[in-house]
């Protein structure tokens, strides 16, 4: 066991996809939790989606992409840049498919607007996982030679 995770742990895309997922877990539960707690798809979605750039930039920098401790602010701005702009894409998302027009997924799921949320949720989630890696590996993680 400890040999896989060391082989997860040094090898880059394996431990962007171990921390990617696992980022996704706490942007998901996150999310759920405030949207049961309040009811507001927009501010779950806002706050879901701070709490998971936090703990993605800490993992990304310090685990995944073992960056040296200087230009981390430099790092921090370029990744909260991207991440903003998935964030964005998120609201826009969910404007679109749960607050204005659910019947999209509604028709599926008997439009009941609980699952409407968890299952834009979810393909939102798989989409900007996809943006962030593209993002980090060619624009915010460079390796330096």
């Amino acid at each position: 066991m400890k040999k896989t995770i060391t082989y997860i742990f040094n090898n880059e895309l394996l431990s962007y996809l171990l921390f990617g997922i696992a980022t996704t877990l706490v942007s998901i539960l996150s999310r759920l939790v405030i949207y049961q707690l309040t009811h507001k798809e927009l501010l779950a979605t806002a706050l879901a989606n701070i709490i998971g750039i936090l703990f993605a930039f800490i993992t990304n920098d310090t685990i995944v992409f073992k960056q040296a401790r200087q230009n981390w602010p430099s790092r921090l701005v370029k990744f909260t840049l991207a991440r903003l702009f998935t964030f964005g894409l998120d609201l826009v998302l969910t404007f679109v498919f749960v607050t204005r027009f659910p019947e999209i997924i509604g028709q599926f799921v008997n439009n009941n607007l609980d699952l409407v949320n968890g299952i834009e949720t979810l393909l939102a989630q798989i989409s900007i996982i996809m943006l962030n890696y593209f993002f980090s590996k060619l624009y915010i993680f460079k390796k330096t030679r």
